[in-house]
């Protein structure tokens, strides 16, 4: 028997909630209970026809494909209003997938390095003299996820593409790569490998327990060319930061590429950028696409999205100040928002007729959870 294709619906069927730590099993339960009677919710009522209509309440995960849409447009929008008029520049920095199994093991550790490592990377290009001279911003998303679910773990990173100087001025990046590639490669992969022998050896890394293994992986790791990827965004820009966005408040996969479930399995779309990104239909167990889903569940109190030098939370106002007067350029002003996470906006035109307002009659209270959702 078919139904709904969306990840809801995939826990519903396939989970098997035995096998899951805490952590898994708590974030596995607000995806399960979104939008139903669980949490609760409001009746609205037609103020002409009478219609009525109940709306359940969202789980506000951030795992969550279904919901939290509108903090991802807030986001969106607050990132474009810190946009300065210059080019800006998208940068991947992919980890090796030898290192897969580590990030199993020990994902808090190796996301927070790779952060790090990063990040240390552009800021010395940065600061070097004979290239800008001066402190660059990054705003910097990671994924863990392929278009297939698989484990692929990489930083996206939005450029502005220039430095503010010590004395105040810009100084403008030329050329569409920012920084040469293959130097950006060999000193990320120089960091990152150094940042995980100083893990090893303060024993972070302490569940990788195979004698030997460490040196011999980071030592076959410094004979490998890391993949970097640096474009300039000439004319679209904001689109980058929407392509951030839409995975701020979500992980790995959206409903609107899953195209069937049934006993069989789950049906989905992706792209396959080996083949010149053609679109493609793939068909996974129910079980497999659970287990590829639980992969890229955050480490609790993990941010994934994180802002540095004169982008960094606690100094931006100020240097983006700094910056627009070099540059002559005024501030664009923010666009107000209604922050309120409801299911819809407080006041809408009724679906049935078409002339009355829909408002809100009555709150259905929510259930408390003594056990996770049922499972088929």
């Amino acid at each position: 028997m078919s139904e709904a294709a969306t990840v809801q619906g995939i826990l519903n069927r396939f989970l098997d909630p035995g096998s899951l730590d805490a952590h898994r099993r708590k974030i596995c339960g607000h995806l399960q209970a979104c939008r139903t009677a669980l949490l609760g919710g409001l009746t609205w009522r037609c103020d002409q026809c009478a219609d009525e209509r109940t709306y359940y309440h969202a789980c506000r995960d951030r795992h969550c494909p279904q919901c939290q849409g509108r903090a991802t447009a807030q986001w969106s929008e607050r990132q474009r209003s810190h946009l300065l008029p210059v080019t800006y520049y998208h940068l991947v920095f992919t980890l090796p997938h030898t290192l897969n199994g580590w990030v199993a093991l020990h994902p808090e550790v190796i996301y927070r390095l790779l952060f790090e490592s990063v990040w240390a990377t552009l800021k010395a290009f940065g600061q070097d003299r004979k290239r800008l001279g001066g402190e660059i911003g990054m705003t910097a998303a990671l994924h863990t996820w392929g278009q297939n679910l698989s484990r692929h773990v990489h930083l996206h990173c939005l450029v502005p593409g220039g430095a503010l100087a010590p004395d105040g001025t810009w100084k403008s990046a030329k050329g569409n790569y920012l920084f040469p590639v293959r130097a950006l490669s060999r000193h990320f992969r120089g960091r990152m490998v150094g940042s995980l022998r100083e893990a090893a050896n303060a024993l972070e890394l302490h569940r990788i327990t195979r004698e030997g293994e460490v040196d011999a992986v980071l030592d076959a790791l410094m004979k490998e060319t890391w993949v970097v990827y640096t474009k300039a965004c000439l004319s679209h820009t904001p689109t980058v930061v929407d392509y951030l966005g839409r995975y701020s408040h979500r992980i790995a996969i959206t409903n609107a590429r899953l195209l069937h479930v049934d006993d069989e399995g789950v049906t989905l779309r992706y792209k396959d950028y080996r083949d010149r990104d053609k679109q493609k239909v793939m068909h996974l167990d129910g079980r497999e696409f659970v287990r590829r889903f639980l992969m890229h569940i955050l480490p609790k109190g993990l941010m994934r999205i994180r802002h540095y030098g004169f982008l960094a939370n606690r100094s931006r106002e100020t240097k983006l100040k700094t910056i627009r007067e070099a540059l002559c350029s005024p501030a664009t002003e923010p666009v107000g928002h209604d922050h309120r996470d409801t299911a819809v906006e407080l006041v809408s035109r009724c679906p049935t007729c078409r002339q009355g307002v829909m408002r809100v009659v009555g709150e259905i209270p929510r259930r408390q959870m003594t056990a996770p959702p049922p499972f088929h």
